[in-house]
């Protein structure tokens, strides 16, 4: 039986193309994937993603138990910043891809993707030896995000909040719709500006407020969006989707989040074999492509190989770009051919179609 949002009725009402994902039944469409994307790259789009994942870590040794399992330094965070993170297993592979958002002093909420909910319940739970008190609280939150260049103007019709000083990473909490204790966040997901909402609710009615952002921006040309456009706006940023391009099977150095990995930090699960993995060097690396003849869509699964025909990597992500009409992607392929302007072809429909790597974001923002 597939999990529902609180959201679900709006769904229907929109008549939405409802898919099974994560284990809930989720909107992956409404008017359609093209215009979907098109409002969010130029207006707004309003996404139900109260499918992820929640947990509250509370308690003195909170902040031991993230610093733990977490590849980033939370000791950097004060309250009213969240982080970017990954956790790994001690081989390095990724257990998921996260957000750390700190809430007030020995208190913090974790964000995880909705199909890794029980899972990395259970792995942060069994890696507690410091009794931080951890609450799985995702079924008692929806979570809405407003996304778009006209999301600021949308948002601020509606909350007393100043929207427009919630700067990249931070958050804070307020009214919004008339509703009390929503968490109004900017991490972002499409490469626009926009506004994560999430709704406890037991305290809030997560319909009322979908309502009134969708009224507040019938003159800014709001469309509710789905999973589809979802995924085509973060693939033309290049943010990585957990079970595509990062999985167990990947570590955080060859998938491009050397950044947020903190080795010079306290102990942490995964740390010794990424130690290893940075002294032995990377033998293949995740990148970007953009394929240079057109009407040819690149998927996940496809080989990568050089110009001769030999296979060098895998397609992990593909799609065609609505903003550039152009097919764009990510793979992993071996590390001396993932330079800037490499050029490499990609087996569509057995094919060899030309593309070449590519730095993303694919579009500038």
């Amino acid at each position: 039986m597939l999990k529902r949002t609180p959201l679900y009725s709006e769904h229907k009402n929109l008549e939405a193309r409802l898919i099974d994902f994560g284990g809930f039944e989720m909107p992956v469409q409404y008017a359609g994937i093209k215009q979907e994307h098109t409002a969010v790259r130029e207006h707004a789009g309003l996404f139900d993603v109260s499918h992820m994942g929640e947990f509250l870590v509370t308690g003195p040794r909170a902040l031991d138990l993230i610093q733990k399992v977490t590849i980033n330094d939370a000791s950097k965070l004060v309250p009213g910043k969240a982080q970017y993170t990954a956790m790994c297993y001690e081989d390095g592979g990724i257990v998921d891809d996260l957000l750390v958002y700190m809430l007030e002093e020995n208190r913090y909420m974790l964000v995880v993707n909705a199909s890794n909910i029980e899972k990395d319940f259970e792995w942060i739970s069994s890696h507690n030896t410091m009794d931080a008190k951890l609450e799985n609280e995702s079924d008692k939150y929806a979570l809405i995000a407003l996304q778009g260049p006209e999301s600021v103007a949308i948002l601020q019709k509606i909350t007393g909040v100043d929207v427009g000083g919630i700067t990249f990473y931070t958050f804070t909490t307020g009214t919004v719709a008339g509703e009390k204790g929503v968490i109004i966040s900017a991490t972002g997901y499409t490469g626009e500006k926009g506004f994560e909402l999430y709704i406890d609710t037991s305290k809030a009615d997560p319909v009322k407020i979908w309502a009134d952002i969708m009224k507040a921006g019938k003159d800014h040309g709001i469309q509710p969006a789905g999973l589809g456009a979802r995924d085509t706006l973060r693939l033309e940023m290049g943010y990585a989707l957990y079970g595509n391009d990062i999985t167990a099977e990947t570590n955080p150095l060859e998938a491009r989040m050397g950044w947020l990995t903190k080795l010079e930090k306290g102990e942490f699960i995964g740390k010794e074999a990424l130690l290893k993995q940075k002294d032995t060097g990377i033998n293949r690396k995740l990148v970007g492509f953009v394929v240079t003849e057109p009407r040819s869509v690149p998927r996940g699964g496809y080989e990568i190989s050089e110009e001769d025909g030999t296979v060098i990597g895998f397609v992990t992500s593909g799609t065609q770009s609505i903003t550039l009409d152009k097919g764009i992607g990510m793979g992993y392929i071996k590390a001396e051919k993932a330079a800037e302007d490499e050029k490499i072809t990609i087996n569509i429909r057995k094919k060899r179609v030309e593309a070449i790597v590519k730095r993303p974001p694919f579009i500038n923002k």
